[in-house]
């Protein structure tokens, strides 16, 4: 049995020691501290309604969040707003406002819910009105905004659309709202209410009108510039000339067009801007033959003060002859607006300046005449150089050689002898194909990626099986027609030794009989000088401007036939030329710069010069020495210029041999004969030894070309 514990007085308490031992231990331990809130309140949800009638907007702001410190707190609720009321558990709430945040006073730790009611006015701009929302400051935000009628193009800035809804003559728009800004929702409106009157408007006008005479109508294309001093048109009202109908109407700030008679509507889109630019076109149609109109000029009615340019033009071959009163002053074409020279697409014949106050009238008379437009001639031929080599049996091969300037034609109409055969076509050192036809064969004169400016070589080889040589008779030679103006055609005949031969008949020349001044200087020998360095004198008493003409040698004087001449222009070979027999070349239809020359001949060391070239006609001169292995001598310096003068004194000086010329084959028919050997397609037996003419024919169109010998067998 457990002894009696004894009792203390009254107002003591007995323990046991084990439990007072145990409250003076916690005693002992100091009290753990309590961990204060992070931040004294939050707003946490924000739920904002409005409705938008008139030119305001009215809703409510609904807060929902969390007191964490005891005792009273300032909570910010919302920026930006103009409040009405504010409300919480049923009970009026006071705020406080700081700036443009406003706050409440409320008690914790607790949550609260607070309702806000606010109000807006709507922000207008043409065509579009705009709102902008409270801020919350919570940490999400939703909007229902209630708009009237169905809005188009509804944008919201600093927030997001999630939802759409129309009903009942309400869009109701759900959002999300941003919580680094105010959010601005923006729509499209039109105008309901009565519009206000308008104010006085006060405009200037600038007319500048192109009159382009075609063939069968008249054309003004103005260029209308209206500026805006005063007020806000909607519409400009454009006179249309007497005579004319409208036809177009273009600008950047033109919304549509409405035409009656007599006048045409222009409507804007930006009502508020200052300048208006309009390009506008009428036209009318006019007689065959000549004609005379008085015409007037666009009017923009309504304006205070006009001026104005026009300009006339036309296309074809024609006269005008424009006449106005003294209100209109004639001006040169170049005084011209910039942007009436840039509308013109012919030269300007008239132009005139005018400025014309309210009713007055400006008009201008046009006197026009029309010519009957001349063929122009796209493509001819400086020179022409045909060489035919004859055998026994009458088979003739010929080659012709022409130097083209060619603007646009990209072919030539060649009309063969009856029964003559195309072999091969070349078109500036490059072979091209023909096209036959049921009226002739054409030739090209361009091919892809020629771009020729300048004098360019179109060179094409046929065979005609002719009659045969009896014993004695009379035959026909011919050449074929082409529809290109030949300024000099140039015949190299080489004949059979078996025959004599004597010319008697035909439409040509004998080259002897023509002044140098118009024969080639290419032609093998010389026209007039025979015997060494005949060919040379020859080419440089001839020289025109764009030639290079030049002589190669050996050491020892010899002329060197056969090496071939190469020009060079920015890395690309131009042109190409062979030594006859007297060592001579020549290089036609240079163009200017800075050219290279090479001479090259098998078992010599090449030769190379490098120099400017003006188009004035230059003298170039090689001499190769022998070479074991393929060697090339390189000279930059000036070719001389051709003494003309000099040369042809030279020349009379020399001797003349006319006989001898004519029974010594020329470089040319050298060159043909190497082509029949390897390179055309056809087996012929070309004389190697023969008779040799030349003749001359200048002004050549679409014409044959002959000549009639007279032979006889020599056994």
């Amino acid at each position: 049995m457990r002894p009696a514990i004894p009792q203390g007085p009254a107002g003591t308490v007995t323990l046991p020691v084990v439990d007072y031992d145990r409250l003076i231990d916690r005693a002992a331990q100091p009290r753990p501290a309590v961990d204060a809130p992070p931040v004294p309140s939050v707003v946490g949800r924000a739920e904002l309604r409005a409705r938008v009638t008139g030119t305001a907007a009215r809703g409510t702001l609904r807060l929902e969040g969390e007191v964490f410190q005891r005792g009273a707190v300032k909570v910010p609720l919302v920026t930006g707003a103009t409040l009405l009321d504010a409300r919480a558990d049923g009970r009026s709430l006071p705020l406080v406002q700081e700036g443009d945040v406003h706050a409440a006073v409320l008690t914790g730790p607790a949550t609260f819910s607070v309702t806000l009611d606010w109000a807006a006015d709507l922000a207008a701009s043409p065509g579009r009105a705009s709102l902008t929302l409270p801020r919350p400051i919570a940490g999400s935000a939703t909007a229902v905004i209630e708009l009237t009628g169905d809005p188009a193009d509804v944008r919201v800035e600093q927030g997001l659309i999630v939802q759409r809804t129309t009903a009942g003559g309400i869009t109701t728009l759900e959002m999300t709202l941003s919580r680094a800004a105010r959010t601005q929702v923006s729509w499209s409106v039109r105008e309901s209410t009565a519009a206000a009157l308008p104010a006085e408007v006060r405009t200037l006008a600038d007319v500048k009108s192109l009159i382009t005479i075609g063939d069968a109508d008249v054309r003004i294309v103005a260029l209308v510039e209206i500026t805006v001093v005063r007020g806000e048109p909607r519409t400009f009202a454009v006179e249309v000339p007497p005579g004319y109908e409208f036809a177009s109407a273009t600008g950047t700030s033109l919304e549509s067009t409405e035409s009656r008679p007599g006048a045409v509507t222009l409507v804007v889109r930006e009502p508020a801007r200052r300048r208006h630019q309009f390009l506008i076109s009428f036209e009318q149609p006019h007689g065959a033959g000549p004609f005379k109109i008085d015409t007037a000029f666009p009017v923009v009615a309504g304006v205070q003060r006009e001026t104005g340019e026009t300009a006339v033009e036309g296309t074809g071959t024609i006269e005008v002859i424009a006449s106005a009163d003294d209100t209109m002053r004639r001006i040169d074409s170049r005084e011209t607006h910039a942007s009436l020279r840039g509308l013109a697409r012919q030269p300007i014949l008239a132009a005139f300046r005018y400025q014309r106050r309210p009713n007055e009238a400006r008009v201008m008379t046009l006197d026009v005449k029309r010519f009957a437009d001349a063929p122009v001639i796209a493509a001819v031929a400086e020179q022409a150089t045909a060489t035919t080599l004859v055998t026994s049996e009458g088979r003739m091969l010929t080659e012709i050689s022409l130097r083209v300037r060619n603007r646009a034609q990209p072919f030539m109409k060649v009309t063969l002898p009856p029964g003559a055969t195309m072999l091969s076509v070349e078109v500036a050192g490059e072979t091209a194909k023909p096209v036959r036809g049921a009226d002739g064969t054409r030739v090209p004169l361009l091919r892809t990626g020629l771009r020729p400016d300048g004098a360019y070589l179109v060179s094409f080889v046929y065979i005609h099986s002719g009659q045969a040589f009896g014993k004695r008779g009379e035959s026909q030679m011919l050449l074929p027609k082409f529809d290109l103006p030949v300024s000099v055609l140039e015949w190299e005949l080489f004949l059979p030794d078996r025959y004599s031969t004597k010319p008697v008949a035909g439409n040509v020349l004998p080259a002897a009989l023509v002044p140098a001044t118009y024969a080639h200087t290419g032609f093998g020998s010389g026209l007039a000088g025979g015997g060494a360095g005949g060919s040379y004198v020859s080419a440089l008493a001839n020289a025109r401007a764009g030639q290079i003409i030049g002589r190669v040698t050996d050491p020892v004087g010899a002329a060197l036939p056969g090496a071939t001449i190469t020009l060079i222009l920015g890395g690309r070979t131009q042109r190409t030329a062979i030594t006859d027999a007297d060592g001579t070349y020549v290089l036609d239809g240079v163009p200017n710069g800075t050219i290279t020359v090479n001479s090259a001949l098998s078992g010599f060391r090449s030769g190379q010069r490098t120099f400017a070239f003006d188009g004035r006609p230059r003298r170039l001169d090689f001499e190769l020495v022998v070479a074991a292995l393929t060697e090339t001598v390189t000279v930059t310096s000036e070719a001389p210029y051709i003494d003309q003068r000099n040369e042809v004194a030279q020349r009379v000086a020399e001797p003349k041999s006319r006989d001898a010329v004519q029974q010594s084959p020329s470089q040319n028919v050298i060159n043909l004969q190497r082509r029949v050997a390897g390179v055309l397609p056809v087996r012929i037996d070309v004389p190697r030894t023969g008779t040799l003419h030349r003749f001359v024919r200048p002004l050549v169109l679409d014409e044959e070309t002959t000549v009639t010998f007279r032979y006889k067998a020599l056994n």
